[in-house]
């Protein structure tokens, strides 16, 4: 990363370890050194706008938490996380510690609890890529490409894709000799890789989501969900304090202005939000598995408790009818896209809490129970391809698949959502509703289409926030189930 070996390199100072008994102590120490970090960055790099070519490179650090056990102590069995499985010596990079104080302090606190040690933070020897460092400080002015007179990554560091990768969620990873076992999930570099991407795709800011997030492939559910947020912000007792839509525009009062950019982004979001950050998120990811995953991909960084996909599909079976309930109970997976990252031989299995919530809220919102409750939900497989002009194909492959498979609906997002959910140890569910049926000559036409959407949106959404909030009120230690461990897994969640 170093373009001139025969320049000195300059870096803020760095402060000698420190050992934390406590939590809240241990990530304020965090935010000081990023700060001190980020701030030096951002001040060099704006000396260096618009002046000629330093005699210097300047290089920061991300800040580190590090902790070491010696004993094989038996950690609380019933926990999926905050216990390290061996002894030994375990460490990750952290960024944006403002951003993810809460999670950190929780994290930390199960840790120190579970194995009676300290924690140690330190900075590391991970530089901060420049980019990272500037695009929070809005006093920060980033020239167009080529208004410098000299390559940035000759100054400063830039991101390293051959160190940003998912190794470690993969179980891939396989750490130098010597060096500590990975704490986290997800290095400081891939944080803020992801961060970057989500206000890109987005269109909000990564403060702005929740730790509820709903999937959907259709525009149609976004004006139904500020409808009901509007609902709820003129409710004082609802627990909403505000909703922010596409381009950061925030409203806390029922009967405010909330003006849509004329041009919206690749993925439109918007935010119900509480202030402990348990509201909901509602991503419209179009349509296809490529954009499921990139969405997944990016909001996994945020470590939300769970996601749901609350979309469109086609109905296989002739007992269906248009604006039924699907409960996905497994998936096939024919969408290609995890296939490198998530072999398709690895089952996804259905989480009880949350296809539990699922049923339940449809219950609720329906006033349907029990046996009645089939008339209009089926629980089964749900296939996910990549054709979406997949009935134009020879009948005799995909449709023999789909029934040798026993799926009961097909769509090009669902099983690509929920085996990220897998893959990230993020709780996943999905429940769909049939807009036509291609097996039985029923396809979407305008007429229909327009009276189905009217009729059949709200109640999906409803159902969606409802099992989320059903979900939000289970504890973390429950929703976050052991199914989605591995052999050897990280401390933190």
């Amino acid at each position: 990363m170093t373009a001139d070996p025969e320049l000195s390199v300059q870096s803020p100072p760095t402060p000698a370890p420190k050992v934390f008994t406590d939590a809240k102590a241990a990530v304020a120490h965090l935010c000081d050194l990023y700060t001190t970090a980020t701030n030096f960055l951002c001040e060099r790099f704006s000396s260096c706008v618009a002046g000629p070519r330093p005699q210097e490179r300047f290089r920061a650090f991300y800040p580190e938490i590090r902790i070491k056990t010696t004993s094989y102590a038996q950690a609380d069995t019933r926990l999926a996380f905050g216990h390290v499985s061996n002894p030994g010596e375990y460490a990750t990079t952290v960024t944006r510690p403002d951003l993810f104080r809460a999670y950190l302090e929780h994290q930390i606190d199960l840790l120190m609890c579970s194995h009676d040690v300290p924690v140690t933070i330190a900075v590391s020897d991970t530089p901060i890529p420049v980019h990272f460092a500037v695009v929070n400080d809005a006093n920060v002015s980033v020239p167009q490409g080529g208004a410098m007179e000299y390559p940035l990554r000759d100054i400063f560091d830039v991101p390293d894709l051959s160190t940003t990768n998912d190794d470690i969620v993969n179980g891939t990873f396989e750490p130098p000799h010597g060096a500590p076992l990975p704490l986290a999930p997800f290095t400081a570099q891939r944080v803020d890789y992801s961060l970057a991407r989500l206000s890109h795709y987005t269109a909000t800011d990564p403060e702005h989501f929740q730790n509820h997030v709903l999937f959907t492939n259709y525009q149609f559910y976004v004006s139904e969900f500020e409808a009901y947020a509007r609902e709820m912000l003129a409710d004082p007792d609802s627990g909403y304090t505000s909703f922010v839509s596409t381009g950061n525009i925030e409203i806390t009062k029922a009967d405010e202005d909330c003006p849509h950019p004329a041009k919206l982004p690749q993925m439109p979001t918007y935010h119900l939000k509480r202030a402990d950050g348990g509201g909901i998120t509602l991503v419209n990811i179009g349509v296809g598995p490529s954009n499921a995953k990139t969405a997944t991909d990016h909001i996994a960084v945020l470590r939300p408790h769970a996601w749901l996909m609350v979309g469109h599909c086609a109905g296989l079976r002739n007992t269906q009818a248009l604006g039924d309930f699907v409960l996905a109970h497994s998936y096939l997976r024919e969408d290609h896209v995890l296939d490198d990252d998530l072999p398709v031989w690895v089952p996804i299995p259905p989480l009880a809490e949350v296809q539990v919530a699922l049923e339940q809220a449809v219950a609720d919102v329906t006033q349907l129970e029990g046996y009645e409750l089939k008339r209009l939900m089926r629980t089964g497989t749900v296939a996910t391809i990549d054709n979406r002009n997949w009935e134009l194909r020879d009948q005799s492959g995909p449709v023999q698949r789909l029934s040798q498979s026993r799926a009961v609906a097909l769509d090009m997002e669902s099983a690509t959502i929920a085996a990220n959910g897998f893959r990230f140890r993020v709780p996943y569910g999905t429940l769909l509703c049939v807009s036509d049926k291609p097996l039985h000559g029923e396809l979407k036409l305008p007429g229909m289409a327009s009276d189905f959407y009217t009729t059949q949106v709200q109640r999906h959404l409803k159902i969606g926030i409802r099992a989320m909030e059903m979900i939000r009120e289970m504890p973390l230690e429950r929703i976050h189930s052991r199914k989605l461990r591995s052999f050897e897994e990280t401390a933190f969640l």
